[in-house]
């Protein structure tokens, strides 16, 4: 840990861009085992409304700049340099803004700047994976136009099946998979006339590059580890991940998310040892890595890494393991030992929905229903009457989202089906 001076200073942990219940939890968990208080500092940037930070509870500070202008960032962390202790984000479109902080708080321990940067990107994160260890990354091309030489290097390179998706876009947008040429024509055709409109939209990182890439047959999982300042990982459990496409849609949305899972435990040292290539490889340090994985037929391959903690997952692993992972995410920054409890108390499932049809919102029948269901612990309605409704592969968010926990994995499983049979999403 760097060293401070032995004085009455105030400490301040940095934000950027967002401050949530469980960061703020855990900020008041770490001051009363320390002591002392430990203030949020939360930087945000001009573009965003002022709204969302209104209402946030005493000892948080928050300070407005301008992220694209150097003078000014600096200008505005300048008063609490002295003060931060440690700075994180928590998601994948405020990790560019968290990478431009870094050179103005030089006493925190940090990922790199260039680890951001390779991490943000999947084209690069992809080059690398494949340059340190070519069976965990699948093939890959960037492409940046639809021509027919275009199209005839693809198949060249990459192979059916294979999936189109954008390199800086998060949960699964404006991603669709090809079986045979025509498919593929239409498909990269459209995501190149959306991406840039998608790109504003959802704050993609980097420059907007389509990326086309080996289609990997398998089951989904994902994990999360908290990487040292050192390098030193400490694995959380895993969690298992259906897609919107094995349940009848054309398309790769997180549908169901799920832990514990039912691997057993060789396989699920196989892919940690994937994951630990992974973070080798792209040189991640002092940070939380979301990773998803696909456990194929030979072996596992890394879908991506991220930098932030995965979506969804503080929720699950404290209503599972008792874990506090917004805590851990903070720790390992600081950096001190994340604690990581082993006994499981239960089942968690996190489920996300989405209209059948694209259309605007009439009607969600069946939502009484299911909120009289005992392992419910909570609904988020994410759209209002009226309001449209399109695919995440159109870059279209969830109607609805639901969190459901059990001691039985299968009255977890009996409720998903009750819910299934329950919801009818309207659209006109």
């Amino acid at each position: 840990m760097p060293s401070r001076p032995l004085t009455n200073q105030r400490f301040r942990y940095l934000f950027v861009n967002g401050f949530s219940k469980y960061q703020q939890r855990a900020l008041e968990k770490y001051s009363e085992q320390k002591g002392r208080i430990y203030e949020a500092l939360l930087l945000v940037d001009d573009e965003y409304p002022v709204a969302e930070w209104q209402e946030l509870a005493e000892h948080v500070t928050i300070v407005r700049t301008d992220f694209q202008n150097t003078d000014t960032l600096q200008a505005s962390l300048r008063p609490y340099t002295d003060e931060i202790l440690a700075a994180t984000c928590s998601s994948d479109g405020n990790v560019p803004y968290l990478r431009k902080v870094i050179p103005f708080i030089p006493a925190c321990t940090t990922p790199t700047e260039t680890s951001l940067e390779w991490t943000t990107e999947k084209t690069k994160m992809r080059r690398i994976l494949r340059r340190y260890d070519k069976s965990i990354a699948p093939r890959f091309l960037v492409i940046h136009d639809d021509t027919k030489e275009t199209i005839d290097e693809i198949e060249k390179e990459v192979g059916y099946p294979m999936v189109v998706k954008p390199s800086g876009l998060a949960a699964s947008l404006l991603v669709s998979i090809c079986y045979h040429r025509e498919e593929l024509e239409a498909v990269v055709k459209t995501t190149i006339k959306k991406i840039d409109q998608i790109y504003k939209k959802k704050r993609g990182r980097g420059e907007a590059k389509v990326l086309v890439e080996e289609f990997m047959e398998g089951d989904m999982y994902s994990i999360d580890v908290y990487v040292d300042n050192v390098g030193q990982m400490y694995f959380t459990p895993m969690v298992y991940v259906k897609t919107g496409r094995e349940v009848g849609f054309d398309d790769f949305f997180g549908y169901m998310r799920m832990t514990p899972t039912q691997l057993n435990s060789s396989h699920t040292e196989d892919a940690q040892a994937a994951a630990v290539r992974a973070v080798k490889a792209l040189g991640m340090r002092s940070t939380t890595c979301h990773i998803e994985l696909i456990r194929t037929e030979d072996n596992w391959k890394v879908i991506e890494l991220g930098p932030r903690m995965g979506g969804f997952r503080h929720e699950m692993y404290e209503l599972s393991f008792g874990i506090d992972h917004s805590f851990n995410d903070m720790l390992v920054r600081i950096p001190e030992v994340p604690k990581i409890p082993k006994k499981v108390l239960g089942y968690t499932a996190v489920l996300q929905f989405y209209a059948k049809k694209e259309g605007k919102l009439e009607k969600i029948q069946g939502v009484y229903k299911v909120q009289a269901l005992k392992s419910l612990q909570t609904m988020r309605i994410r759209k209002e009457i009226g309001e449209k409704c399109t695919f995440a592969k159109h870059g279209g968010d969830p109607v609805l989202e639901l969190t459901l926990f059990d001691a039985s994995r299968s009255n977890v499983l009996a409720d998903i089906r009750r819910i299934e049979q329950f919801l009818n999403i309207i659209t006109k």
